[in-house]
């Protein structure tokens, strides 16, 4: 079908009779002729038979033009040919083609009227075309006329006249764009002068002039170049801004403002700068640190520059931490100043903007913007600076606990303590922050570092303590506490949690922000250099002891001083009179002084020795610190009270130990004074270090908080009668320790202020139960004294001598009483001869007479108690012995009423009892021994009552004895 389909296409606008001669030779061979076709049509046909002939060709025969029927109809041929089948074959395909001729003849006639009224239609229309021409040649004739004789004479004038006024528009134009052009370098110079306001300003004028001149290419290329300049000035703009965070300048940061309103970018101006500052910051701190890390390193080795700021902090050095540390500090101090004045300037912006000098009412919807601009920018400063802030203290506790400072000297940790605090005063003032992170940081370093230090303190102490001679250390009558450099920060009117150096740059600018007072200049952290004082102290005496003069002197220049407080003039009193000591002291007073103030003639000056200083000089570095850091001050005041503690324990032990002596029932010390040192063995003294508890169960941990017990320096002798057994030394190691119990109780104001409301009661039940005690030690220490100062067994046997059951009154007292009235006045030489080297207060002396009163008092009883006869005459001689030896006593000694008077005259009374008394008076006196009261029972009223009664007498002496085994 294809092949008769081409075949039709290829007619044309032919005859079929033509078309038939169009074929090609093979297709020619195929189709029958004229005489055929009309034979053909002339047989009977039968139309089913010829569709079914035409059916049954292959349809091979049916495709394209470049299928060889021939090729295809030979190569079918069978290898042995017939002839008969070849002409069977052979007569089969003529009835096909036979067929197949007469169905296309039949088409072809069947289409002819068609074709043949198209093509007269086509002839008909070839001849309108001709027509066409004609009349196109014609107009094209009259235009050429029209042309020569009207426009070029005419209309050619017009169109010069036009292009004149095209090209004068042009190079208007042109001499813009060449003005755009120039403006390049003109931006360059206003960015180099740091105008940026008019660098943009001219930048938008340009951009607005070129988008007026974009059909011209070149302009489009300029408009881009503008374009890129914009960007480029954005730029630098934002390095500008980058400035501003180490050192705010007024006027530079009003241009960049300025430059950020004109492009309407003042938010994305605030978001930029906080990330500056935030970078600023980070940069700073790196930077600093990196410096001395490779100055310490001593080359720059770039490996540093690689590590992180974390890492890069552990590789400072000791030396070098404080002057870091300080530099950092500086450092920051800059940044947050910028960022300080960066909020004023905004402030002050904001006034002027509030209050303009004339209105706008037709430009509200601008006020609306940049009211919330306004107010964007004043909420991001607001929440800067706490951020801000908190960079800072990581930063800084980063460096802080990058290293170890337990190995610091004191005073270099102290400065550094001193530089935290004043930049928590920075934080404070800067964003009311606690600053928290850098107070537990420093807290954490604090901690470790006063546990090593504190450690370390009373090990030295325990050296001190055992190579103490215990010798007076000479000191001014006028010595303060306040005198020593520890102490100079509480002599000044201050806050306690101010620190040193803020106090000092304070001065009277007391209520001025360190923002606002170093705005114009200057460092708050420049003043540590100038932290210690260089003033020299003056507390020592000249050779030991003050001329008159040097005394008046030192008086009059400790009255003159205002800043003394009240309580600490009246702290060093007379202790004589109580009274308030005056510039100087006549002779007259001195000799009128009671006799058993066995003083110097001159001002009392403390009695404390090097030890004692050493412990207060150490009391004052504990509150320095503790001053500087309240979270600690828990732990320094308990460590302060250790220091008293030990050496309160070590005076205790060197010299008042003696159970001998304690075991006399005279209740020496106090329960209060048993339980504190109880309490201090427990808890401080390192019992298996010191080998009195071997066997105790410590664990290690327990064991570092303790020390071991102190020994006496080989060189202290209390064993010689000569030096009335060390009294020297005993009255230098009581009366420092009270001294320094004085010290801490002058202290206990400031202490309580600075201690944790929740820890008072631990320094209330420290004052109260230790503090307290100390001047209780006198009794036990000074008994050891009295005990041995006085031969109380010679007393004894003098007295043994003596016959009591004499027969009549005598007259004259016995012998003994006038050997312990020697051995008194011997005991009161000896008093005065020690004077000389170590001032003995009253309350000293007046507890060793009342110690060796008590004693003489109680040998004197025993030795009447040992009297085998009495008569009442020899009773009557034991009163007369003892008012004697009173009347005697009271011209040595200025003690009323005599200690233990009454003990000794009771017993003598209890001679003329009688029997049921006695009962009565043996249960009231249980101060009397077992021995005492049987004696009194067996010789004195023995003659006076019978057996059973006597035997009652001693069972009832027996039941009062038997709850005391």
């Amino acid at each position: 079908m294809q092949k008769i389909k081409s075949l039709m296409t290829r007619q044309g606008p032919k005859s079929p009779q033509d078309n038939i001669h169009d074929l090609s030779p093979v297709e020619n061979f195929r189709i029958p002729t004229k005489e055929e076709l009309r034979e053909l049509r002339e047989l009977p046909t039968d139309p089913q038979a010829e569709q079914e002939l035409i059916n049954s060709i292959e349809d091979v025969y049916f495709s394209n033009d470049s299928f060889d029927i021939v090729k295809y109809d030979l190569e079918k041929l069978p290898p042995v040919l017939s002839l008969q089948e070849i002409e069977e074959y052979r007569d089969k395909l003529k009835r096909q083609q036979a067929a197949v001729s007469k169905k296309v003849a039949d088409l072809i006639l069947e289409k002819q009227p068609s074709y043949v009224k198209e093509l007269e239609r086509v002839t008909s229309l070839q001849t309108s075309l001709q027509l066409a021409a004609v009349i196109c040649t014609n107009g094209r004739r009259h235009l050429n006329a029209a042309k020569e004789g009207f426009t070029q004479a005419s209309l050619g004038l017009l169109a010069n006249q036009r292009k004149r006024q095209l090209l004068i528009g042009l190079l208007k134009s042109l001499r813009t764009i060449k003005t755009l052009q120039r403006t390049d370098v003109r931006l360059s110079e206003m960015l180099e002068e740091e105008d940026y306001p008019g660098a943009i300003q001219l930048c938008l004028e340009c951009q607005k002039a070129a988008s007026t001149f974009r059909h011209y290419s070149c302009i489009s290329e300029l408009n881009s170049k503008l374009q890129d300049t914009l960007e480029q000035i954005e730029e630098q703009l934002d390095v500008a801004l980058s400035k501003i965070c180490k050192n705010f300048d007024v006027g530079h940061y009003t241009k960049v403002q300025q430059a950020y309103r004109l492009l309407g970018k003042t938010q994305t101006a605030m978001d930029q700068l906080h990330m500056h500052f935030t970078q600023a910051i980070h940069n700073t701190v790196f930077q600093v640190v990196l410096g001395y890390v490779e100055l310490c390193a001593g080359n720059t080795d770039t490996k540093f520059q690689k590590l992180p700021y974390k890492d890069l902090c552990m590789h400072i050095t000791s030396d070098s931490y404080i002057p870091c540390l300080t530099d950092l500090c500086k450092a920051l101090w800059e940044v947050m100043l910028s960022y300080f004045r960066t909020i004023e300037w905004h402030e002050k912006y904001d006034r002027k903007e509030n209050n303009p000098s004339t209105s706008d009412s037709n430009n509200t919807t601008g006020d609306e913007e940049t009211n919330f601009d306004r107010n964007y920018i004043k909420k991001k400063l607001e929440h800067g600076l706490t951020r801000i802030w908190q960079d800072v203290q990581l930063k800084v506790k980063t460096y802080l606990l990058g290293t170890d400072m337990s190995i610091f000297k004191y005073d270099d940790f102290i400065l550094v303590l001193d530089i935290i605090s004043r930049l928590m005063q920075v934080g404070e003032e800067f964003c009311g922050s606690k600053s928290e992170v850098l107070q537990e940081s420093i807290r954490k370093q604090s901690v470790n570092y006063f546990k090593n230090y504190h450690r370390t303190r009373l090990e030295e102490l325990r050296m001190f303590l055992e190579n103490e001679t215990w010798e007076l250390c000479p000191v001014k009558s006028s010595f303060s506490i306040l005198q020593l450099h520890e102490f100079k920060c509480l002599g000044q009117s201050r806050s306690p949690s101010m620190s040193p150096s803020k106090q000092a740059s304070s001065g009277e600018t007391a209520t001025v922000s360190l923002f606002e007072q170093y705005t114009n200049g200057g460092n708050p952290f420049e003043i540590q250099a100038a932290i210690k004082d260089d003033e020299s102290e003056d507390v020592l005496a000249s050779n030991g002891y003050e001329s008159d003069e040097l005394e008046k002197s030192a008086y009059q220049e400790y009255d003159s001083d205002s800043d003394v407080p009240e309580e600490l003039k009246r702290d060093y009193v007379d202790e004589q009179t109580g009274d308030v000591p005056t510039k100087s002291v006549s002779r007259e007073t001195l000799r009128i002084r009671k006799r058993s103030d066995y003083s110097l003639n001159k001002m009392n000056a403390p009695i404390l020795t090097n030890t004692t200083l050493n412990v207060i000089r150490l009391v004052g570095k504990y509150m320095q610190m503790m001053t500087i850091l309240k979270p600690i001050a828990f732990d320094v005041i308990h460590c302060m009270s250790q220091l008293f503690d030990y050496y309160l324990y070590a005076v205790y032990t060197f010299f008042g130990r003696n159970d001998a002596y304690e075991t006399t029932g005279l209740g020496l010390s106090s329960s209060r004074l048993r339980t504190t040192l109880n309490r201090i063995q427990e808890s401080l003294i390192d019992l298996e270090v010191s080998g009195e508890n071997v066997g105790s169960q410590i664990s290690s941990e327990d064991r570092k908080e303790k020390v071991p017990s102190p020994h006496l320096s080989h060189m202290v002798v209390l064993t010689a009668s000569g030096t009335l057994y060390g009294l020297a030394e005993r009255v230098v190691a009581t009366e420092s320790l009270v001294f320094l119990a004085e010290q801490f109780e002058f202290l206990q104001t400031h202490l309580d202020s600075v201690m944790p409301a929740a820890k008072k009661p631990f320094l209330q039940q420290f004052y109260s139960q230790t503090v307290s005690t100390a001047s209780e030690l006198r009794k036990p220490i000074y008994w050891i004294v009295a005990a041995k100062a006085i031969d109380y067994e010679q007393l004894l046997l003098l007295m043994a001598n003596v016959k009591w059951d004499v027969k009549e009154i005598m007259s004259q007292h016995n012998i003994y009483v006038d050997a312990l009235l020697k051995e008194f006045e011997e005991f009161n030489k000896k008093l005065s001869d020690l004077s000389r080297h170590v001032r003995i207060p009253l309350p000293v002396s007046n507890i060793l007479w009342e110690h060796c009163i008590r004693l003489a008092n109680r040998t004197l009883v025993e030795g009447y108690a040992n009297v085998k006869k009495c008569s009442n005459e020899g009773r009557a001689l034991m009163q007369l012995d003892f008012q004697q030896f009173l009347m005697k006593l009271e011209k040595l000694t200025d003690i009323r009423p005599i200690p233990d008077k009454e003990f000794v005259e009771t017993y003598i009374k209890a001679y003329y009892l009688t029997e049921n008394d006695m009962e009565r008076w043996i249960k009231e006196h249980r101060e009397y021994s077992t021995k005492q009261l049987t004696n009194l029972v067996n010789v004195c009223l023995g003659s006076h009552i019978n057996k059973k009664a006597r035997q009652k007498l001693l069972a009832a002496i027996d039941d009062l004895d038997r709850p005391k085994r």
